[in-house]
């Protein structure tokens, strides 16, 4: 069974996680040859305050 984690910066909607879910699930079906019953997808939000990027928190990145 494939367990997929997903984690992205906190923002997208229902509609966009929804449209993701079923894209993911495709391409692991296709791919490894399973049901979309047997595939798992955790979607972890990430607030900019818990991400770096270039060792400076994401939150205090200049834009």
């Amino acid at each position: 069974m494939p367990l997929i984690n997903i984690q992205m910066i906190k923002g997208r909607t229902l509609e966009q996680k929804r449209k993701l879910i079923e894209t993911v699930t495709k391409a692991v079906c296709d791919s490894v040859n399973v049901s979309p019953e047997k595939v798992r997808i955790v979607i972890t939000d990430l607030e900019l305050e818990n991400y770096s990027i270039s060792g400076k928190l994401a939150i205090d990145k200049d834009n």
